[in-house]
């Protein structure tokens, strides 16, 4: 299938995609773990099947230097001994927030408590801010079709760093 849409073709659509890139450069730039941003979007663009953002954030993750193993295990984390226990804090929180439709409470009081002992304000912050982005940009991409395996590392950072 096609992409349906190009948003970067489109005043409005590239207006739309600067904004958004200049919020995600918020939690970019702050102290949350690289690694941990990577397997939060990785995690949520899983859950949302966004190929397009599987295969960027799979790549700017190997291209930091992350491990194919801990790639290959972010749909089973829970099943995995590759992450520490604040990534799977990260990560449950990431699932939680993605499937707020599917759960009943959103974000459980268990996994809230196991963020805030293992990241202080400002990475909750950025935090919450990355798993919101992510499902935003997994819904621009989905919608109109954006497939992935030609994402080039640097690519995002080069158009909009």
């Amino acid at each position: 299938m096609d992409a349906r849409f190009n948003l970067f073709e489109n005043e409005i659509g590239m207006k739309f995609a600067k904004r958004f890139a200049g919020t995600g450069l918020v939690v970019q730039q702050s102290t949350l773990p690289k690694a941990t941003q990577e397997l939060v979007s990785l995690r949520v663009s899983q859950i949302n099947g966004c190929g397009h953002c599987i295969d960027m954030h799979v790549k700017e993750a190997e291209a930091a230097g992350e491990t194919a193993v801990r790639l290959h295990l972010v749909a089973a984390w829970r099943e995995s001994t590759v992450f520490t226990e604040a990534e799977q804090a990260a990560l449950a929180l990431a699932e939680e927030g993605t499937r707020l439709a599917d759960a009943q409470p959103g974000v459980s009081d268990e996994t809230w408590a196991q963020v805030r002992k293992h990241y202080d304000d400002d990475q909750v912050a950025a935090l919450i801010s990355l798993v919101a982005l992510m499902n935003a940009a997994n819904r621009l991409a989905v919608i109109t079709h954006q497939k992935g395996g030609s994402y080039e590392a640097g690519a995002f950072a080069a158009a909009f760093g």
